[in-house]
Parts: structure tokens; C-alpha cells; sequence
């Protein structure tokens, strides 16, 4: 994602990163952390909230991290801002991202934690994708490893945002899900 169409998906300003990206350890209260704010979600938007997972690297053991929660929301239609964002807005999180081109995601930023809450349709392939990329790391300490490599190399580097980051570890998490669908067909 170029710095073009950051702007053009963030609201407000994008947050710069004057500093290198600071993986951490696993730590033992992250998955904690996600039920609390599960929770919190589950209590404001009740029946809209389909399916709340914990995604992202927090979300497997042993893996090293950015300390940042990333929890995945599934609601009926993530472009029907009014049906879940104002309740989220009033239990503390603010709306960050807005992707219409991309399976209409919306990122909230939590409101006391660092979490970032990632908001999908249902039925849309990215939820899938997301959670084959969470399986699989949970589950294949090579494919584990070779993703921790790949973080702990692009980390030393400089990035002024965040996205920048993610989008560098691309073409190895799509590797990782290409491999993860071919091991759920294979079943």
C-alpha cells in the first residue's frame, strides 16, 4: 500500500513510526486480553457480533510479537457502519481504517489496550484467509518459524508506518495460507 492510499483509507492522520518495529516474547496474557475485549464487544453489540476470533500473531503460542491484540469481528455487513460502529464508538474504540476495496474492512483501535479490531462481512473470503493463516501457524512449528524469521528480519528495518511492515510479510503469509488450504483439501 503506497502512502497514497493510506492516506486515502485512514481517517485522520496515519500514525508515523518513529521508531523500529518492537517485537516481544509471547506472552501468556495475550489470549486474556483478547477474551476481555471479546467480551466488552459481545456486551455492546449482542447479536450483531457473528463470530469474534483472536487473529494475528498474539493469537499463537510461542510466537513473538508486536504486543498489539488483533481480533477479528464478523458482523452481516461490515459497509453498514451504523449497525456496529456507534456502539463501539460509545464502549471506547475509534474507527481507523475504512477499506471499501478491500472486502469493505474496517479497523477500530481499542479503547485501553492496544488492540487493533478488525471488522469483516460474513461469508467473506478474508475471514477464511485469516483464520487458515492463525491455524496454521498454531499448528506447523516450520511454518511457525519460517513466519518469526521473516518478522524478526523486516523489524530491523526502518518503516515509516506500521502498514508498510505488514505489507513487506506478504508474499510469506500468503505462502503459509496457499499451504494451509492445501492441507484442509487434502483431509
Amino acid at each position: 500500500m503506497d502512502e497514497e492510499h493510506l492516506r486515502a483509507v485512514t481517517i485522520g492522520e496515519p500514525q508515523l513510526l518513529d521508531h523500529l518495529i518492537q517485537l516481544v516474547e509471547y506472552r501468556p496474557e495475550w489470549p486474556s486480553l483478547f477474551f476481555r475485549e471479546a467480551e466488552r464487544i459481545r456486551s455492546v453489540l449482542g447479536h450483531r457480533a457473528l463470530q469474534i476470533e483472536h487473529v494475528g500473531s498474539t493469537s499463537v503460542p510461542g510466537l513473538a510479537a508486536k504486543p498489539t491484540i488483533d481480533i477479528l469481528l464478523v458482523v452481516r455487513d461490515s459497509a453498514d457502519e451504523n449497525q456496529y460502529v456507534p456502539p463501539l464508538e460509545a464502549a471506547g474504540y475509534r474507527l481507523r481504517i475504512r477499506e471499501p476495496q478491500l472486502d469493505e474492512h474496517r479497523m477500530l483501535k481499542g479503547p485501553d489496550t492496544d488492540i487493533n479490531l478488525h471488522v469483516l462481512s460474513q461469508g467473506c473470503a478474508e475471514v477464511e484467509r485469516m483464520l487458515f493463516f492463525r491455524d496454521r501457524l498454531r499448528s506447523n512449528e516450520a511454518d511457525r518459524q519460517l513466519y518469526e524469521r521473516t518478522k524478526r528480519q523486516l523489524a530491523q528495518k526502518k518503516w515509516k508506518y506500521v502498514q508498510e511492515y505488514a505489507d513487506a510479510k506478504t508474499s510469506v503469509v500468503e505462502k503459509i495460507v496457499s499451504r494451509a488450504r492445501r492441507a484442509f483439501a487434502s483431509r
